[in-house]
């Protein structure tokens, strides 16, 4: 069996302000393109869906169509399950008419599928957090976990076992779990899992929403189904292999595209996995085009960057320019370079006062008001404050202290 698995697509995301949507679409399309060569024929995607919990309209078109092209109609399956950036409810409102298109959307824990046939493919059994398909005669039985925020698995438990379950930590409350719904595998069925986690040792590269609070939220790779062909993952950004999981194949698909300057520095994936009954199960990584890439610009000085803007204001790119200089970027300044270079998103000046690596802190307490204040205004603005500003300030101080006095 040839399954396909990809996550956090953050449909409706922006680039400070700008729209994604058209690289999203083209993410899309390529996507369906590698599902129609390779002949997959499962797709699990790993939540993070949406962007937010309440998305554009535009987005949840553009997943619909998607999903609806990648399913051919009913023919290939695709299970999707919620993610920490999606609502859950809205996401699994359109089951009904989704089902009969071959999608199946799970929104919370235990979440059930409904048993029949649908289009090429049939399920066969489910239950509380697992579904048995029958896909071209072959079958697999497929943990599916949404999100488990710990407000979610207080509503699964039931109240006999309320004060005992929440005693135990969050990483085997999730292992608990999996080893409940993991007794449905079988030796004659294709084994899987999806779920949206932050597993212990995951590189995060910061473009993620934290779901874990100093560590609360983290699942240990053991308390993940160790007898799964493949366990497939969403909510980091960068794809990897799920640190300490050993010989079980278990794995992030990471984002399709780049959502900040903080994922420039690798390739982006989804991965295509061959399973089979009493065989070793083979991932590999398909390589996704990079449809507008995100680079950074330092610049030595505003001169050098108007210049880079003229010389290289033609490719579709996002750029970040991060220009070293001792004054203030005129209006005139800044609108030649966005004239010149469409899809700047920042322009930060690097003030040199700003950069003295090795500069000694005074204790604030012996600092002289005067001092704090001018510290401040060049730590917010990268210049000294004008002769004029200082006598202001000091004559503000001057009677808040005759004030003060009467």
């Amino acid at each position: 069996m040839k399954i396909l698995h990809t996550s956090d697509w953050h449909l409706g995301k922006s680039l400070e302000g700008h729209s994604r949507l058209e690289e999203q679409e083209r993410f899309l399309e390529e996507l369906n393109q590698i599902v129609e060569e390779k002949e997959v024929d499962l797709i699990l995607i790993a939540g993070d869906i949406y962007d937010t919990s309440n998305p554009p309209a535009q987005a949840e078109r553009l997943f619909y169509n998607s999903v609806k092209k990648l399913s051919q109609n009913g023919e290939r399956p695709i299970i999707i399950v919620a993610g920490n950036h999606d609502n859950p409810e809205r996401l699994a409102a359109a089951s009904p008419l989704a089902y009969d298109h071959g999608v199946l959307i799970l929104g919370k824990p235990k979440s059930r599928a409904e048993i029949g046939k649908y289009g090429f493919f049939e399920i066969v059994d489910s239950g509380d957090g697992f579904l048995e398909l029958d896909i071209k005669g072959e079958r697999a039985v497929i943990l599916t976990l949404p999100y488990p925020s710990e407000q979610r698995l207080n509503e699964i438990v039931s109240h006999e076992i309320e004060d005992e379950a929440r005693r135990k930590s969050y990483s085997e409350r999730i292992g608990e779990i999996f080893a409940e719904v993991s007794q449905r595998y079988r030796e004659d069925t294709i084994n899987l899992a999806i779920s949206h986690l932050f597993v212990m040792g995951g590189e995060e590269v910061g473009s993620e929403r934290p779901i874990q609070l100093g560590g609360s939220l983290t699942v240990d790779a053991n308390h993940l189904p160790q007898n799964a062909h493949y366990v497939a993952l969403g909510h980091l950004h960068k794809p990897q292999k799920v640190v300490g999981s050993g010989n079980l194949k278990a794995y992030y698909s990471g984002s399709p595209i780049e959502y900040s300057k903080k994922e420039i520095h690798y390739s982006k994936c989804v991965y295509l996995v061959e399973a089979n009954v009493g065989q070793e199960t083979k991932v590999e990584e398909i390589y996704l085009k990079n449809y507008k890439p995100i680079e950074v610009w330092k610049c030595k000085s505003i001169e050098e960057a108007l210049i880079r803007c003229q010389e290289d204001g033609q490719r579709d790119i996002w750029v970040y320019l991060e220009i070293e200089t001792d004054r203030v970027m005129t209006q005139s300044e800044i609108k030649e370079m966005k004239r010149s270079r469409p899809h700047i998103v920042e322009i930060k000046p690097i003030f040199k006062e700003m950069e003295r690596e090795e500069e000694e802190i005074e204790d604030i307490s012996t600092m002289r008001i005067e001092d704090l204040f001018k510290d401040y205004y060049i730590h917010r603005n990268g210049v000294h404050p004008t002769e004029a500003l200082m006598d202001l300030f000091s004559e503000i101080l001057q009677e808040d202290g005759e004030k003060s006095e009467a």
